[in-house]
Parts: structure tokens; C-alpha cells; sequence
């Protein structure tokens, strides 16, 4: 019998328990003891990625919301060439040091890509602070969605405030996809106000899933 073991845990700004486990090959990321990914169930972070690059130009400039395990780093990374310039916000810095010190045969390796730019801070943040260096594409897998799940202060993403900073962020024609674990007719309402193109595209958490349990709202700017 397989055991699951414990790698690492820390705290979310939150205060709830954050843990790493490792299971027959697989990896888990829980908090207070709820899974919030595994390298299991990755193709909605892909398929975030390859929405987000089919249009973009030479020398992209992309900027992705949250590590995790990157899957979408990888994708990115995959459909862009060797002058694209990604930069990643993650905000615990317990999560960039298990991608490189127990997920470097997943994808942690990518961290030290020398088009990648790693920012341990929160991505609203980064967002606020960009001034005239706009992004081409914006990839927010942060959170659970607009619902928080690590930190309550990731409302503030998907508030109207937030996403005009999005927008404010973004060239002109760019796009931002917003990851989500469940549909949300109120937050697809309110990106309608505020981009030219809206689209809520369903999403499956792994290739032979029978449903699709993931959201991904689609924001395109004029």
C-alpha cells in the first residue's frame, strides 16, 4: 500500500494550515485540509493558457496570477518563443520554494527560465503598480475564483475597482481570463460592463472528466 505523505506546511495569510503532500507520484496541494489542486487535474490551467496566447504579438508580454504547480507557466511557455516575457505573481513564498525544492520534476524547473519572472508578492499588487508596462494577456488563477478560498482579500480582484485595474493593465486588444471553480452569472455581468468580449467557456479538470466542473471567464479589451 501507497502511503500519502506530508511534505511541507505554513500558514495562509489567513491564518488556515497550507500543506504539500505527495501520493504514488502525484502532488496535493490542500488548505485546512481541503484539496485545492493536484497535478492530477491540470487541463483547465492549460487550456487557460492556450486561450490566453493564440492572439498574441511578437514580444508578448504576459503576466500570470498565482503559481501553483505551474501548469500554465509550462503551457505559456510552450506557445510563446524565446522573446515573450512572463511574469508570474505568487503570493506565498513557501509555494515558489516547494515548486524548487520538491516540484522540480514537475515544473519547477521553469522558474529559472530566463524569459520568467518570479514576484513573490500578491498579484493585485503587481497589477496596481504597472503603470504604462502593459500586459498583452492576463491569467488569473487565483484563489478559487471570485469566491476566496485562501485569502479574503482576493475579493478585491473581482470587484469592479479590481477589474478596471485589469483592464487599465492590459494593451489595448489584450485579454484577461479569470480562472473560477464554479460559474458566476453576477461576475460575468460585470466584466460585460467594462470589456468589448465576454465569454464564459467551461472547462474540464482533467482530459477524460465526464463533466466540466471549471469556469473560465474570457475578457477581451477594445
Amino acid at each position: 500500500m501507497k502511503i500519502t505523505r506530508t511534505l511541507a506546511t505554513c500558514k495562509t495569510p489567513d491564518g488556515a494550515q497550507l500543506t504539500l503532500h505527495e501520493h504514488d507520484g502525484q502532488h496535493f496541494l490542500k488548505v485546512a485540509g481541503l484539496q485545492l489542486m493536484s497535478t492530477t487535474a491540470s487541463s483547465s490551467e492549460e487550456q487557460m493558457a492556450e486561450l490566453s496566447c493564440h492572439h498574441l504579438p511578437e514580444k508578448p508580454r504576459v503576466l500570470i496570477g498565482g503559481l501553483g504547480f505551474g501548469f500554465t507557466l509550462k503551457r505559456v511557455l510552450a506557445l510563446t518563443g524565446g522573446d515573450a516575457r512572463v511574469d508570474v505573481a505568487e503570493l506565498l513564498p513557501e509555494v515558489v520554494a516547494w515548486n524548487r525544492e520538491f516540484l522540480q520534476e514537475v515544473n519547477g524547473g521553469l522558474l529559472d527560465d530566463p524569459r520568467v519572472g518570479i514576484h513573490v508578492c500578491d498579484v493585485y499588487d503587481l497589477i496596481d503598480r504597472c503603470g504604462t508596462d502593459r500586459y498583452h494577456a492576463i491569467l488569473l488563477d487565483v484563489d478559487n475564483g471570485p469566491d476566496p478560498f485562501v485569502q479574503n482579500r482576493n475579493e478585491r480582484l473581482y470587484a469592479k475597482p479590481g477589474i478596471i485595474r485589469i483592464k487599465n493593465a492590459l494593451h489595448p486588444g489584450g485579454r484577461v481570463i479569470f480562472w473560477s471553480a464554479h460559474p458566476d452569472k453576477s461576475f460575468a455581468k460585470s466584466l460585460q460592463g467594462l470589456f468589448k468580449d465576454v465569454e464564459c467557456i467551461s472547462a474540464k479538470a482533467y482530459p477524460k472528466a465526464k463533466r466540466f466542473s471549471h469556469t473560465l471567464f474570457v475578457a477581451d479589451r477594445d
